[in-house]
């Protein structure tokens, strides 16, 4: 609960930061320009804490193909036979897969499918250790990942693994919870299925002690991709 109140907080406070700016405070900071690289790795740096304070694990920020080698040695770090694997929005999962069946892991490669074959897809799906997806967004001051489920990438991808790693481009970590539905617009955010995960899944329903992926991912892995071109 305690994430989720921090999220609405953010939200709050960017909802408020125009009444309560000074014109004094943005004419210093207009002095001092900030480079666009300097403002992503800020913002991939608070995400990174923010995310390992509510037990997520921070891989880096890659190149594709270091995250592609990275991937593939997770895999195998986690004893994992089975990956499942979700369409890319801006990374080319297709190389990723193809780099996971040469080091002979399983491929489940999730794609649209109709409705009398939606619960065998899932149950595939289920039956990995290692789910695999992009997110839309990641949200640097709570840590959190903003995935858009869709048919080539359904929620069961972050959901039903024991294991879950999520991919976001270095351009898509945004500020707070603000600017990622401003980023969607308002259209997007009323068409879409929008799912904010913030670490591992965990509940303290039980004894009222923390326990680990009993309603999902045990485990999180997170990896900002960062291009050598961008």
């Amino acid at each position: 609960m305690a994430e989720i109140h921090k999220i609405i907080a953010s939200v709050k406070d960017a909802l408020g930061a125009g009444a309560r700016s000074n014109p004094h405070d943005a004419a210093a900071s207009a002095a001092v320009p900030v480079s666009p690289s300097a403002q992503r790795t800020e913002l991939a740096s608070t995400f990174a804490r923010e995310l390992e304070e509510v037990g997520g694990k921070f891989l880096g920020v890659l190149s594709p193909a270091e995250a592609t080698d990275l991937i593939v040695d997770l895999a195998g770090e986690l004893g994992v036979k089975t990956v499942a694997l979700g369409q890319g929005i801006v990374s080319d999962m297709d190389a990723i897969g193809e780099a996971l069946e040469r080091a002979d892991f399983r491929i489940v490669r999730t794609v649209p499918v109709a409705d009398t074959e939606r619960a065998a897809m899932r149950a595939r799906v289920a039956d990995a250790e290692l789910g695999i997806a992009e997110a839309d967004f990641a949200i640097a001051s709570t840590g959190t990942l903003a995935v858009v489920s869709n048919a080539n990438r359904p929620s069961s991808l972050t959901l039903l693994a024991p294991a879950s790693l999520v991919i976001v481009q270095i351009d898509r970590v945004m500020t707070n919870l603000a600017a990622v539905l401003t980023a969607m617009g308002p259209s997007g955010v009323a068409s879409n299925r929008l799912t904010l995960i913030t670490g591992p899944s965990r509940t303290a329903d039980i004894e009222k002690r923390i326990v680990l992926g009993v309603h999902g991912p045990k485990s999180l892995h997170v990896i900002v991709v960062w291009p050598h071109d961008d």
